[in-house]
């Protein structure tokens, strides 16, 4: 595998104006609209040419949100302002910020459309 593993990921969601709002609240950025087809899709701000991948909250039929095994975590520069934002915005903290010993910490949150997202820093 010569790339990062990771080339996009998408967060189902079923009432979109609620989950941008939690979103763009817990990262302070705002979400950009994309032509998606029969799909409503709100991209994560991304530079194609940076470290990490890109990504979207979407809203397609057949789609449910909630947790489904899979953890997308975002990159921060201290985990515990993103969760504080989080129960703030809405959500729940799953898992207060913790240590992964030389790797940082990371903490665990739920959105307003019962997915959980994990929040990784180095300090």
């Amino acid at each position: 595998m010569g790339n990062n593993p990771v080339g996009w990921f998408e967060i189902y969601v079923q009432d979109m104006p609620r989950a941008r709002a939690f979103y763009e609240a817990v990262f302070a950025v705002k979400l950009d609209a994309l032509e998606a087809g029969d799909m409503e899709m709100w991209s994560f701000p991304m530079d194609m040419a940076q470290y990490g991948s890109g990504g979207a909250l979407v809203k397609m039929e057949g789609c449910p949100s909630g947790g489904g095994g899979t953890l997308v975590y975002f990159s921060s520069e201290d985990c515990a302002v993103e969760a504080a934002r989080a129960a703030q915005a809405g959500g729940k903290v799953f898992r207060e910020k913790m240590s992964i010993g030389q790797y940082g910490f990371i903490a665990l949150v739920t959105d307003t459309e019962g997915n959980m997202i994990g929040l990784h820093s180095q300090q």
